[in-house]
């Protein structure tokens, strides 16, 4: 008789991978902007976030209008596509659509309305700068306060074309931003992480503490006891500084 051989337990996925497993099964098409047509609506916009869960900076949003008539290949969730690939259908979007439009809500503004709030107030912005403007909204997991018709769409941005593309341009602008950043802040390996709560970006706060752009109101930045960095020109001595009368 044979000697059996007992079998290791499976990996137990973690909720990131999880999900990252279920985008990639996940088709992106034109089946939601199709039925907004039907409708009556013309020009439909997809409508997304990305830097929510981020410790740094922005959370950015992006609207795009694409042109019914021009197939656009490629496109898919932001996160399942590598950087420069991002890039490559950044470009092509922007050149091919009918509308883009780009908005962004600095880290004050998350810890003054929370990181839920300002994702909804950075992707209005974006759908009220598009020109033309969209008559009907496709958006990724959420409503936004807009009288326009709009679908909400869990998974929108592995679902629908036009939340994919989005997803692209707000992803490609934000990553732009934090290497931008990671010449001011390079202890903290911003051009690496893009802000997100990983080992060396948490050995950072821990060592530095945060900076001003870090998000006050997120645990592992103000469970971070090292005073915060402040700016050369936040700091003056002699008169104070002018304040603008309330408008």
């Amino acid at each position: 008789m044979g000697t059996s051989i007992p079998s290791s337990p499976a990996r137990k996925l973690s909720a990131a991978a999880a999900k990252l497993r279920l985008l990639k099964k996940l088709r992106c098409t034109l089946r939601y902007e199709k039925r907004a047509w039907e409708s009556g609506a013309v020009l439909v916009a997809g409508v997304d976030e990305v830097g929510r869960g981020s410790l740094f900076g922005p959370v950015v949003a992006a609207a795009v209008i694409l042109d019914r008539d021009y197939r656009m290949r490629g496109l898919r969730d932001s996160k399942l596509l590598p950087a420069e690939r991002r890039e490559i259908l950044a470009e092509r979007i922007r050149e091919h659509c009918v509308a883009w439009a780009v908005a962004a809500v600095d880290a004050a503004r998350i810890d003054q309305i929370n990181i839920y709030q300002a994702s909804r107030v950075a992707m209005r912005d974006a759908v009220l700068q598009l020109a033309p403007a969209a008559d009907h909204l496709l958006i990724d997991a959420m409503r936004i306060d807009c009288e326009l018709p709009q679908n909400a769409i869990i998974h929108g941005d592995a679902l629908s074309a036009s939340i994919a593309a989005a997803s692209i341009l707000a992803k490609v602008h934000r990553d732009r931003m934090m290497r931008e950043w990671d010449s001011v802040f390079p202890a903290y390996g911003l051009a690496s992480h893009k802000g997100y709560s990983t080992p060396k970006h948490i050995a950072a706060l821990r060592e530095f503490g945060p900076t001003p752009l870090h998000r006050q109101s997120f645990a592992p930045v103000w469970q971070n006891p090292t005073p915060q960095e402040v700016f050369d020109f936040d700091s003056h001595e002699g008169d104070p500084p002018e304040i603008d009368d309330p408008i």
